[in-house]
C-alpha cells in the first residue's frame, strides 16, 4: 500500500528542492538588464506644428462644411415657403406678384431717372418702349393670321420719337403717316413676289393692321414724348405716370379685398366695380397732391387730371384686354415675368398721355 508524500518529502523520504524567491527576482533583474534599452525618439518641433496645423485645418473644414449644409437647408426651406406664398398670390391674382413688383420698379425707376435728372434721356426710354411694344403687337397680329411686317413697323415707330421731340406736332403727325406708308409699301412689295401672293381682302386687312399698330402705339405713345419735351413738361409726364400707377394699385388692392361685382366679365373678368371705386378715390387724392406740390397748379386741376386719368387708364386696360381676346392670347409676350409683355404694362399709359397733354395745353 503506497502512501502520498507529505511535508515536501518524496516517496523515499528525501526532501524536494524548494524555489527561492530571491533567486527568481535576481533572474528577472538580470534579464531586464541584459535586454536592449530603446533610444529616446526626438520629435521635430516643425513636424509637430505642421501636424497640429493639419488637425486644425481639418476641424475647420469640417465645421465649414457643416455650416454650409445648414445654411443651404435654411435657404431651401425659406425658398419653399416663398414659392408657396407666391403660388397662393398668383392663384388669386393671376400673375407672379413678386416679379411684377420688381419689374414695375425697374421700369418706373428708369423713367424717373430720365425725367428728374436729364429729360432728354426720356427720348431713349421712349424709343426702347415703343420698339418693344410695336414688335409685340405686330407679332401677335401675325400669329392671328395678319401679315404685319415687323422690321418696318419697329423702325417706323422708333423714328417717330425723335421727330416728335424735335419737331413737335408736325414731326409727330407726319412721322406717323410716314411710318404707316413705310409698312404699307413694304407689305405691297412682299406680295409682288409670286410665292407670296395673297388675296385682295387679306392684303387690305394686313395694311389696316399695320396702320393700326402705328396709330395705337406710336401716335398715342409720342404724346408723352411731346409733353416731356415742352418747358416743364417732364413734371407733368411724371405726374400722370404716378397717377396711372395709383389707378392700377388702387383698383388691385380694393378689388382684391372688396371686389364682388365684375365690371366687364367678358373682356376682363378680374376687374370689379369695387376696384374701380378704390382707384377713383386714390387717384383723386393723388391728383390733388400732385397738382399742389409738383405741378404748382390749383387743387381743382388735380381733381380734373386725376378723374380723367382714372377713365383713360381703365379704358386703355380694357381696350388692350379686348385686343388680346380677339387675338386669342393671354399676354402679348413673355418678356416681362409677372406682366406678360411691355404692352401689357403700358396699355394704360398710351391713352392717358393724350389727356395729360391736352390738360397741360389748357392750364399750363
Amino acid at each position: 500500500m503506497s502512501e502520498r508524500p507529505e511535508d515536501g518529502r518524496g516517496a523515499a523520504g528525501a526532501e524536494l528542492p524548494s524555489a527561492d524567491p530571491g533567486d527568481a527576482t535576481s533572474a528577472a533583474v538580470d534579464a531586464t538588464a541584459s535586454a536592449p534599452v530603446p533610444e529616446p525618439v526626438l520629435q521635430d518641433p516643425g513636424a509637430v506644428a505642421q501636424a497640429q496645423r493639419r488637425g486644425t485645418r481639418a476641424e475647420f473644414e469640417q465645421f465649414a462644411q457643416g455650416r454650409k449644409a445648414e445654411l443651404e437647408a435654411q435657404l431651401t426651406a425659406k425658398r419653399a415657403q416663398l414659392d408657396a406664398v407666391n403660388e397662393r398670390i398668383a392663384a388669386r391674382t393671376g400673375r407672379n406678384l413678386i416679379m411684377a413688383i420688381l419689374i414695375g420698379v425697374a421700369l418706373g425707376g428708369s423713367m424717373l431717372l430720365s425725367l428728374v435728372f436729364v429729360k432728354e434721356l426720356f427720348m431713349l426710354v421712349a424709343i426702347v418702349l415703343i420698339g418693344f411694344t410695336t414688335s409685340e403687337l405686330s407679332t401677335a397680329l401675325r400669329a392671328a393670321g395678319r401679315d404685319v411686317p415687323r422690321i418696318p413697323t419697329v423702325v417706323g415707330g422708333v423714328l417717330v420719337v425723335p421727330a416728335a421731340w424735335y419737331f413737335e406736332g408736325p414731326g409727330q403727325w407726319y412721322g406717323v403717316l410716314g411710318a404707316i406708308a413705310l409698312v404699307s409699301v413694304w407689305r405691297l412689295v412682299e406680295i409682288a413676289v409670286p410665292t407670296a401672293r395673297a388675296s385682295r381682302r387679306n392684303v387690305v386687312l394686313d395694311l389696316a393692321a399695320g396702320a393700326f399698330v402705328q396709330a395705337y402705339i406710336t401716335l398715342l405713345g409720342t404724346f408723352a414724348v411731346r409733353l416731356t419735351s415742352a418747358d416743364g413738361g417732364q413734371w407733368w409726364t411724371l405726374g400722370f405716370i404716378i397717377l396711372v400707377v395709383l389707378v392700377d394699385t388702387g383698383a388691385y388692392a380694393s378689388g382684391l379685398r372688396f371686389g364682388k361685382h365684375p365690371m366687364a366679365p367678358r373682356i376682363s373678368p378680374k376687374k370689379t366695380w369695387e376696384g374701380f371705386a378704390g382707384a377713383v378715390l386714390v387717384t383723386l387724392v393723388g391728383g390733388v397732391l400732385i397738382a399742389q406740390f409738383m405741378l404748382g397748379q390749383p387743387w381743382w386741376v388735380g381733381l380734373i387730371l386725376g378723374g380723367a386719368i382714372v377713365v383713360t387708364a381703365t379704358v386703355g386696360d380694357l381696350s388692350e384686354s379686348l385686343i388680346k381676346r380677339d387675338l386669342g392670347v393671354k399676354d402679348m409676350s413673355t418678356w416681362l415675368p409677372g406682366h406678360g409683355g411691355f404692352l401689357d404694362r403700358l396699355d394704360s399709359l398710351f391713352p392717358s398721355a393724350v389727356i395729360a397733354y391736352a390738360i397741360f395745353l389748357l392750364v399750363a
